[in-house]
C-alpha cells in the first residue's frame, strides 16, 4: 500500500510493472480496485498506476478540492512525484472527463486519452439536482437504487452490491462533482485536444449513452471509437476480455501515431 502528501490530502495508488506507462482513474465514488480485470494483464508489459483520487477508496476525504480542477491538479502532481513518463490515461466515467481535461490542460505531460464510458454532459440540471437532493436525503436508498443501472442485464448481482458498497465508503464531500456536472460539457474545447484519444463505450451504456462519445469524438481531432457488445457504462468490469483486447489495440494505435508525429 502506497500514498503520496499532495494539495494538502492524501492520495492511495499502486504501482507495478514495467514499461510504457498507464494511468487508470476510476469512476465517481468507486476506487482503483474497479480495474483488477485489467492488472494481470498489462502489468505483464507496461508500467500501470491506479489511483484512488480524492474522496475515494483508501485516500483521505477532505472537504476542498472536490472538482475537476482540483482532481486535475492532484494528477498533474502525482505525475511528476512518481516521474511517470507521459502515461496514456484511462479514466472511467468520471474518471475519462478528469482525463480529458488534463489532455487539455497538460498535454506535455501525457502520451493519450482512454476515456471509457465518457465524458458526461448532461443536458438536464434539474435531474442533477434531483440526484444530489436524493443522496442527501437517502444515501444509501438512492445508490443501491441508481448503480444497477451501470451495468448491462445479467451482471453478476455481487459485483453491483461491490460497486454500492464502494460508493458507500467514500466522502460526502464528492457529491459537489454530482452538483456541479450540469455546467460540465466538454464539445467546445474537444477541437482544441492535441494528445491522442480513443473512446471505449459499451454499446447497452444507458448512464452515458453511446450517442455522447460518438459525438465528442467526431469533435475531436483524430478520435477513434471502440464499442464493447454486451456492456453498458463499466465495460472493463463487465467484459473485460473484450475490453482489454480493445485497449491494447487503442494503446498500439497511438504509439503508432506518437511514431510518425516524431
Amino acid at each position: 500500500m502506497s500514498s503520496l502528501d499532495i494539495n494538502d490530502t492524501t492520495l492511495h495508488y499502486e504501482d507495478e510493472g514495467a514499461g510504457p506507462a498507464l494511468l487508470f482513474l476510476h469512476g465517481w465514488g468507486t476506487s482503483g480496485r474497479t480495474w483488477g480485470a485489467q492488472l494481470p494483464d498489462f502489468t505483464r508489459d507496461h508500467r500501470v498506476v491506479t489511483v484512488d483520487w480524492r474522496g475515494c477508496g483508501r485516500s483521505a476525504r477532505p472537504v476542498r478540492g472536490n472538482t475537476t480542477a482540483g482532481v486535475v491538479s492532484d494528477l498533474v502532481a502525482l505525475i511528476g512525484a512518481l516521474r511517470l513518463d507521459r502515461p496514456v490515461v484511462v479514466g472511467s466515467s468520471i474518471g475519462g472527463s478528469f482525463a480529458t481535461a488534463l489532455g487539455l490542460r497538460r498535454p506535455e505531460l501525457i502520451a493519450g486519452v482512454v476515456p471509457v464510458g465518457a465524458p458526461g454532459y448532461w443536458p438536464s440540471a434539474k435531474a442533477q439536482t434531483e440526484l444530489v437532493a436524493a443522496l442527501h436525503r437517502d444515501r444509501a436508498g438512492t445508490v443501491a437504487g441508481w448503480v444497477p443501472g451501470w451495468y448491462a442485464p445479467g451482471t453478476a448481482p455481487a459485483l453491483i452490491d461491490w460497486t454500492v458498497r464502494q460508493i458507500l465508503d467514500s466522502g460526502v464531500y464528492i457529491d459537489e462533482h454530482q452538483a456541479t456536472a450540469d455546467g460540465y460539457d466538454p464539445r467546445p474545447t474537444l477541437p482544441e485536444l492535441r494528445v491522442p484519444i480513443h473512446y471505449i463505450h459499451g454499446e447497452l451504456d444507458a448512464a452515458i449513452p453511446l450517442e455522447v462519445a460518438l459525438t465528442c469524438a467526431a469533435l475531436t481531432p483524430g478520435a477513434e471509437v471502440s464499442v464493447i457488445a454486451g456492456a453498458a457504462h463499466m465495460p472493463h468490469q463487465e467484459r473485460p476480455d473484450r475490453f482489454n483486447t480493445a485497449l491494447r489495440a487503442a494503446l498500439a494505435r497511438m504509439a503508432q501515431a506518437t511514431c510518425g508525429a516524431a
